[in-house]
C-alpha cells in the first residue's frame, strides 16, 4: 500500500511526524507538505504561479518534501507523477487542532484528504482536539513530549487506513478527530455525523503602529449545538470520532422546488 501524507500545519509540524512514523508500519509513505503553515486555506490551489518543491529533513532525520503551495497542491503533485509514486491512499494530518462540524469547509487538513476523491483513492483527514479554534495561529516546532498525544491518533489512523483501503466506497473520505488523551484514557471510537457550529466573532477595528486601520474578525471561540451522534459529542465523551464525508453538494430535494420557479421563463421574459 502506497500512502501520500500531507498536512496544512507545514512540513515541520510534530503531528505530521507522528503520522508518518505510524503509517510506515502499514505501507510505503511519501511525505509532501507545505513549506509553512497553511491552516484555514480550505481547498485553495496555487493558480497562476509555479510551485517549488525541495527535500527537507524532518525532526527524526527522514526526508520529506516541502512544497510552496497548499495541501491540495501537495497531493496533486504526487498524483501527477513528480515523485514517481502512485498513491493508493491519501492521509492528511495530524492537525494541531480539531476539525469538527462546519469547520471542515475551512480546513486545509480536510481539503488534502478530499483531493483523494479527485484522484480516485481513499482519503483520511486526522486532527487532534486540543480546544483550539481553527483560526488561531498554530505554534510550530512543538516537541512531541509537550503534552500533545499525537501518537494515539497516529496508531489509530494506521489501523484505519488498512480498513479504508479495502472498504471505503469511492467518492468518500473519513474525517477523524481524536481527543488529546493517552490510549488508556480513551473511552472508545465511533462513527459520527458532522455537528453544527455557531460563530460568535465580532468586527473589531484595530490600528497598527503607523495608524493604518485594520479589522479583526476572528476573535471569539465558536460554540456548537448539543446533539447526540455528532463529532462534537464523541470528543466530549473522550471518544475518537470518524465521520464519512463526500463531495456531493447538490441539494437534490431542492431541484424539484427550483423547477417550479420557471427558470426558462426568467430568461425569455427578461426584466419587468
Amino acid at each position: 500500500m502506497r500512502i501520500v501524507l500531507t498536512n496544512d500545519d507545514g512540513i515541520e509540524a510534530p503531528g505530521l511526524l507522528a503520522a508518518r512514523r505510524a503509517l510506515e508500519k502499514v505501507g510505503d509513505v511519501i511525505t509532501v507538505a507545505p513549506d509553512r503553515n497553511r491552516s484555514g486555506v480550505g481547498r485553495s490551489i496555487s493558480f497562476g504561479r509555479s510551485l517549488h518543491v525541495e527535500e527537507r529533513k524532518m525532526a527524526d532525520g527522514a526526508v520529506g518534501y516541502a512544497c510552496s503551495g497548499t495541501p491540495v497542491d501537495c497531493v496533486r503533485l504526487v498524483a501527477l507523477g513528480l515523485m514517481d509514486f502512485e498513491p493508493d491512499v491519501v492521509v492528511s494530518g495530524i492537525n494541531h487542532g480539531e476539525n469538527l462540524g462546519d469547520d471542515i469547509t475551512y480546513s486545509g487538513t480536510v481539503a488534502g484528504a478530499m483531493e483523494g476523491i479527485v484522484i480516485g483513492v481513499p482519503g483520511i483527514a486526522v486532527s487532534l482536539s486540543i480546544n483550539r479554534p481553527w483560526h488561531e495561529t498554530v505554534q510550530e516546532n512543538i516537541p512531541l513530549e509537550s503534552g500533545l498525544h499525537f501518537e494515539t491518533a497516529a496508531e489509530f489512523t494506521a489501523r484505519l487506513v488498512k480498513v479504508a483501503f479495502k472498504g471505503l466506497p469511492p467518492g468518500r473520505i473519513l474525517n477523524v478527530n481524536a481527543p488529546n488523551l493517552p490510549r488508556e484514557k480513551l473511552k472508545g471510537a465511533r462513527a459520527t455525523k458532522l455537528g453544527r457550529r455557531f460563530y460568535k466573532d465580532e468586527l473589531v477595528e484595530v490600528k497598527d503602529e503607523n495608524g493604518r486601520v485594520g479589522y479583526d474578525i476572528y476573535n471569539n471561540p465558536p460554540g456548537h449545538h448539543e446533539e447526540e451522534g455528532t463529532d462534537f459529542s464523541a470528543i466530549e465523551n473522550d471518544e475518537i470520532s470518524v465521520t464519512p464525508v463526500h463531495l456531493e453538494l447538490t441539494d437534490t430535494p431542492g431541484l424539484e422546488e427550483l423547477g417550479a420557479w420557471g427558470m426558462d421563463g426568467l430568461l425569455k421574459n427578461g426584466l419587468e
